[in-house]
């Protein structure tokens, strides 16, 4: 199996186009290409702190975890090879940055497999670039063009909420729940009942929304926040500030970050990593959680019914119960008893 996505195998056909090059990477990143690539310079900005994390050991300081990416960072840079989310706004949102900062007559090379809806690249940049499709291969498509006019980013312009109940939630392009509640997380907060206490560990905290509503029917909770997206993380400070609610919200690429132990971990895990199906952070999730819950802690999370977390639940705590469920979902809890503890 090739160490490269589909998409950096098409920017790999036209390495030879790069060798004197100072490259900007940037969106979807998935590999260490930005690190492999032949080129007079390369740096990465990366709003994933998985990647982030896989990137900085390959380039060090050249690479760059953050919402939006700083003019220092950018600086020196002629080239910008984009690499298509499968989120269109979140698309929007993160070159409207970078071109801000890229000089006029800068290269643009964006890439993206097919399904990811790459092909919308050519009227997402119309008023900045034009772009001409210059490969197709691995189903994907690599489209190239020079800047022509600066986009002006101003980032509070991004931001946008919804209500639900007597809470707001405040949002980002890319951030999952951005345009309203979702269904696993509202099955999922069904189950949740009021006066909970202790620590909670919301995990994949996205716009804060799980963490958010528990706070309202529980104040007692002590929440602590970690998602990936620095998109979500910047989202989730938001909701809770606009609700006037306490938490530490930080990144984490699930355990990687977390310390000490919880009373309740919550999550709606993912089951996607860019366009690629991936149940790894889950099933570190179920792995972990025996780990940082104090004893009578208990794990719970809403998931596709079709995917396969019993096993992996009964593995790990040697038990578990189906609390809700509808024909798409299904919430399990698990909870860490002496003996669980002891299988660790």
């Amino acid at each position: 199996m090739s160490a490269f996505t589909p998409a950096s195998e098409v920017i790999l056909r036209h390495s030879d186009e790069f060798t004197q090059r100072r490259v900007l990477f940037a969106g979807d990143l998935q590999d260490l290409l930005p690190a492999q690539l032949d080129t007079a310079l390369s740096r990465a900005h990366s709003q994933q702190y998985h990647h982030w994390q896989n990137l900085t050991r390959a380039l060090g300081e050249n690479a760059q975890y953050s919402l939006t990416a700083t003019p220092e960072f950018v600086a020196g840079c002629d080239t910008l090879i984009y690499f298509w989310p499968k989120n269109k706004p979140e698309a929007q949102f993160q070159l409207a940055n970078l071109l801000s900062m890229m000089p006029v007559g800068s290269d643009l090379f964006v890439v993206g497999e097919n399904r990811s809806g790459v092909r919308s690249a050519e009227q997402v940049l119309e008023k900045w670039v034009t772009l001409t499709k210059i490969d197709s291969a691995r189903r994907c498509g690599l489209y190239h063009g020079r800047l022509q006019v600066q986009p002006v980013f101003e980032a509070d312009a991004w931001w946008a909420d919804y209500p639900l109940g007597d809470i707001t939630i405040k949002t980002l392009p890319g951030v999952f729940s951005r345009d309203g509640l979702d269904a696993g997380s509202n099955l999922l907060l069904s189950t949740l009942k009021p006066h909970t206490k202790g620590k909670v560990l919301d995990i994949g905290c996205g716009a804060g929304v799980l963490s958010a509503m528990l706070a309202s029917i529980s104040p007692k909770v002590r929440l602590y926040l970690t998602d990936v997206s620095a998109a979500a993380v910047a989202a989730s400070k938001a909701t809770l500030a606009a609700n006037g609610l306490e938490g530490e919200v930080f990144a984490s690429n699930v355990y990687s970050a977390v310390q000490g132990r919880y009373d309740l971990i919550i999550s709606n895990p993912p089951f996607h990593d860019g366009m690629q199906t991936s149940l790894e952070a889950a099933q570190q999730l179920i792995r972990g959680a025996t780990k940082y819950l104090n004893t009578g802690g208990e794990l719970r999370i809403v998931a596709n019914a079709f995917l396969p977390y019993p096993q992996l639940l009964d593995e790990t705590f040697g038990r578990h119960e189906v609390l809700a469920q509808t024909g798409r979902f299904k919430v399990y809890r698990a909870v860490l008893d002496r003996v669980a503890k002891t299988r660790r």
